[in-house]
């Protein structure tokens, strides 16, 4: 038994007529009354009496077409549905805290105008959540700045920064010809929380350096380290598009540093068996596009 079967049958039952129904279906009339035979052998029942050259339905007939119907309403709903998913499904989203403070809300727009139809879902998170969320499969794709290094994603850059170091005004550092990576770590240092992308890249950097990092704070809220250097507090290493508002009116101070290595690019993950629709591909490849303009 199979749903073209059922299907068969229900308009049989609302046409109470072979002919009219092999001519709906375009099928021939022995076709549809081996369907009809078929679904009586299989379930050991008579659906319909046949009364000369007109059909008579049972009781056992008006039982089927109750669940029938509810299951081929079901099927043409399911059909419609992943037929069309790439002009009205969901598509879901994860960033990183940075990426979706200062790229993902004009990507967002863009996307819309191309497909109205579709519905984003979003994370905004850090790394390790994102990479968990993308192994759970309830993410798509991300857009992470950091090498996530797992063998199951695929990866594709699209973009980049660096960071930079900020003080308070009138800090010691500001007054030094050059400052190298190494003089941060006889001061305080803010920075974010284990598991962000920002903080694996500076750990990732310090380590190469051999440099220890043993923050006084450590925050998932960029601001919120913005207001304590500008407190006094310490200092921190931050990306540079999430403090150049903070820097031009002068709520802190950027200080160059001599090393190189603090340029970091942005990635496109998502797994290596995920099925990608033309929907997210349109999305990727507005990333690709926007991407490179932010560079």
């Amino acid at each position: 038994m199979t749903v073209r079967h059922l299907k068969i049958f229900v308009k049989v039952y609302q046409l109470q007529s072979i002919t009219h129904a092999a001519q709906e279906l375009q099928m021939t009339q022995p076709a549809v009354t081996r369907a009809v035979k078929e679904l009586e052998q299989y379930y050991g029942v008579l659906l319909f009496d046949r009364v000369g050259r007109g059909l008579a339905i049972t009781e056992s007939g008006r039982e089927l077409y109750a669940y029938a119907l509810h299951v081929v309403e079901l099927f043409d709903t399911m059909e419609k549905s992943m037929r069309n998913w790439d002009s009205f499904g969901v598509l879901r989203i994860g960033s990183s805290v940075t990426i979706g403070t200062f790229l993902l809300p004009a990507l967002v727009d863009e996307f819309k105008a191309l497909r109205p139809g579709i519905r984003l879902q979003v994370l905004v998170s850090n790394g390790r959540n994102l990479q968990k969320a993308l192994l759970d499969n309830e993410l798509d794709f991300a857009l992470i700045e950091e090498d996530i290094g797992e063998t199951e994603f695929h990866t594709e850059p699209f973009a980049q920064d660096h960071l930079v170091l900020i003080t308070p005004q009138g800090h010691s550092l500001l007054g030094r010809k050059q400052v190298l990576l190494q003089d941060l770590v006889a001061y305080d240092l803010l920075l974010r929380e284990q598991g962000s992308a920002s903080r694996s890249f500076v750990d990732s950097v310090f380590a190469v350096h051999e440099l220890p990092t043993h923050p006084l704070w450590e925050s998932v809220s960029t601001q919120a380290l913005v207001r304590a250097v500008h407190a006094g507090i310490g200092i921190s290493l931050l990306p540079e598009r999430m403090v150049r508002e903070d820097v031009r009116t002068g709520f802190v101070a950027a200080c160059p540093l001599a090393d190189e290595g603090l340029e970091r690019r942005y990635d496109l993950v998502w797994h290596k068996n995920k099925y990608l629709t033309v929907a997210a591909r349109d999305f990727i490849g507005l990333c690709h596009a926007r991407g490179a303009k932010f560079c």
